[in-house]
């Protein structure tokens, strides 16, 4: 039985500490820094104010759902205590934090697994597959932007103090670009705008990046938080090839801030210059059933030893991507790659 450290108690915190109850692991506790209500499956379980009480635990596995500053130097002292890791994402708040986690994990032999919750979705492994067969170089046009009030605004005006929208949402689908083309990005520009005075002067709500990859392919993705957003096309995923497109189309997603649609499909639409086909794909898991699956593979990946080296690879990657938006955005010149 692998025992667990859940470090950091918001939804994705607990949402990872309900996947190891199902999964039958052994929780050793749950920190958080300030206590607030839990669930009833995890009320009785053991509950401290700092990682190093949680980390005196000796677990196996550390599962770090904070927010993206503390990231890496959490994510490093696991390593050091011995512990895989678990870490949402960004993988850390830069390029460079990031890579020294990797590092540190490989020199450590420790698994190290960054939370890109698309990669356990069928239907987006549906959608890569069908976008690869079409053969490159590809479009990407992608954008999530939520109209975001009371609560949810709270909760984006707090992750805004460190991470952008444009990093904190694209580096998901930054990577489903990523595996598409599987090619180098070369060159990354970014626009953005403050669109609220209850956020700091230094940081934008709404932001799009557009990268070039060393194929030719090219893409864009857009995210916007706040009150002020859009409920019109808040939510476009389409892939174009030479050979045809492949689309998600509109599914009962909710309203833009609700996270369950953030990850629905519903059906996708491949398009080839000869003909349509429609791919229905009803039975979608929930966020609750994603969680489930990415914390299963963390195990399986423990348990069989499976080499993670692509996997970390993809995660600094695609922040290097997002974080090189954020650099053109604020510098307003377009950022080399290589």
């Amino acid at each position: 039985m692998v025992k667990v450290l859940i470090v950091g108690l918001g939804n994705m915190g607990q949402s990872h500490a309900l996947a190891h109850l199902a999964a039958g692991s052994e929780i050793t506790g749950l920190v958080q820094r300030t206590p607030r209500a839990l669930p009833e499956p995890l009320r009785a379980l053991p509950q401290f104010r700092t990682f190093e009480e949680g980390l005196a635990t000796a677990p196996d596995l550390v599962v770090i759902a904070t927010y993206t500053d503390s990231h890496a130097d959490l994510a490093l002292k696991a390593i050091a205590a011995g512990a895989h890791v678990f870490v949402e994402k960004p993988l850390a708040a830069t390029v460079e934090e990031a890579e020294r986690v990797v590092a540190a994990a490989t020199a450590a032999n420790r698994k190290l697994v960054t939370g890109y919750i698309l990669r356990h979705h069928p239907s987006w492994q549906r959608m890569i597959a069908e976008a690869r067969a079409l053969g490159g170089p590809w479009v990407f046009r992608m954008n999530l932007n939520q109209q975001s009030s009371g609560a949810e605004w709270e909760t984006h005006k707090a992750l805004m103090r460190t991470t952008s929208p444009l990093v904190d949402c694209g580096v998901h689908y930054v990577d489903v670009m990523c595996q598409v083309t599987d090619a180098a990005p070369v060159r990354v520009q970014g626009i953005g705008l403050r669109l609220s005075d209850e956020i700091a002067p230094e940081m934008y709500n709404y932001g799009q990046l557009q990268v070039v990859f060393a194929d030719g392919s090219v893409g864009w993705y857009e995210a916007g938080w706040g009150p002020m957003m859009s409920e019109t096309a808040f939510f476009v995923k389409d892939i174009v090839s030479p050979g045809g497109s492949v689309s998600i189309l509109d599914a009962d997603k909710g309203a833009s801030a609700d996270i369950d649609g953030h990850t629905k499909v519903g059906g996708l639409l491949v398009h080839r210059p000869g003909g349509d086909d429609l791919i229905e794909l009803p039975d979608e898991p929930g966020h609750q059933a994603l969680c489930d699956a990415e914390q299963a593979f963390v195990l399986r990946a423990i348990a069989e030893d499976i080499d993670l080296a692509r996997h970390m690879q993809d995660a600094v990657q695609s922040l290097r991507i997002c974080l090189a938006a954020d650099e053109s955005i604020r510098t307003g010149q377009p950022v080399t790659l290589g």
